[in-house]
C-alpha cells in the first residue's frame, strides 16, 4: 500500500535563494514534484511559462479565484499569485510528494485550513546579506528593494509557526538540510501506518 503524499511548504524572504534551492531539491529527490503557481506578473529574465510559473492575465486569474480554484492566493506588490488546488490534490492522492514554494501570507492561509503539511522556513545569513543579494540580482528599483526588506523583517516574525528553519549560507549545506527534512518526514511512523499494517498482515 502507498502512503498519501506529503505537501512540503517552503517560505523565505525574497532574495534568500528559495527558487534555486527548490529547483535543485526537486532535481535530486525522486518522487518530489514542484507545484507551479499562477501569477499575473510578467516573467523575469530566464523564467519559463509552465516551468517557473504559469503566467496569466489578471482578468483570467480573478475568474479562477471566483470559481475557488486556488488553494490560496495573494496580492503581492499589485500582482496576483495563486496555488491551483487540482494538481496538488491529484499528486497527493496518488502518493507523490509536492513541494510548494510560497510566501508567508500564502503559507499561513493554508495553515488556517488545517491541511496536513510540513512547513519549512529559509533564512538568509543576515539582513545585510539579503540586501546585497537583492541589489545584485538587478531586477528591482531601490524603492522596491527597501519595500522587500521591510516585508522580509515582517516575514521573519512568522518563523516560529513553521516546523523547520534553515539558514541558506551555503547552497550545498542548505540543500543537505532540506534533503534530511524530507527523508525524515517520509519515514515518520504515523505517515506509514497503512504500509506497516499491510506488512503485518503478510507475516
Amino acid at each position: 500500500m502507498k502512503r498519501r503524499g506529503i505537501l512540503f511548504i517552503i517560505s523565505a524572504p525574497s532574495g534568500s535563494g528559495k527558487t534555486t534551492l527548490c529547483n535543485r531539491l526537486v532535481e535530486s529527490i525522486e518522487g518530489l514534484y514542484r507545484s507551479i503557481s499562477m501569477t499575473t506578473r510578467p516573467p523575469r529574465t530566464g523564467e519559463r511559462d509552465g516551468m517557473d510559473y504559469i503566467f496569466i492575465e489578471k482578468q483570467e486569474f480573478l475568474k479562477r479565484q471566483k470559481r475557488k480554484e486556488f488553494l490560496e492566493w495573494a496580492n503581492v506588490f499589485g500582482e496576483y499569485y495563486g496555488t491551483p488546488k487540482k494538481y496538488i490534490s491529484h499528486m497527493l492522492n496518488k502518493g507523490s510528494d509536492v513541494l510548494l514554494s510560497i510566501d508567508v501570507q500564502g503559507a499561513m492561509k493554508i495553515k488556517r485550513l488545517h491541511m496536513e503539511a510540513c512547513y519549512i522556513f529559509i533564512l538568509p545569513p543576515s539582513m545585510k546579506m539579503l540586501k546585497e543579494r537583492l541589489m545584485n540580482r538587478s531586477t528591482d528599483t531601490s524603492k522596491a528593494i527597501r519595500e522587500r526588506l521591510r516585508i522580509a523583517k515582517k516575514e521573519l516574525s512568522y518563523c516560529h509557526k513553521y516546523d523547520y528553519v534553515l539558514i541558506n549560507n551555503r547552497i550545498e549545506s542548505a540543500l543537505d538540510g532540506l534533503r534530511a527534512i524530507i527523508t525524515a518526514e517520509r519515514h515518520r511512523i504515523w505517515r506509514n501506518r497503512d504500509v506497516i499494517h499491510a506488512f503485518g498482515k503478510n507475516i
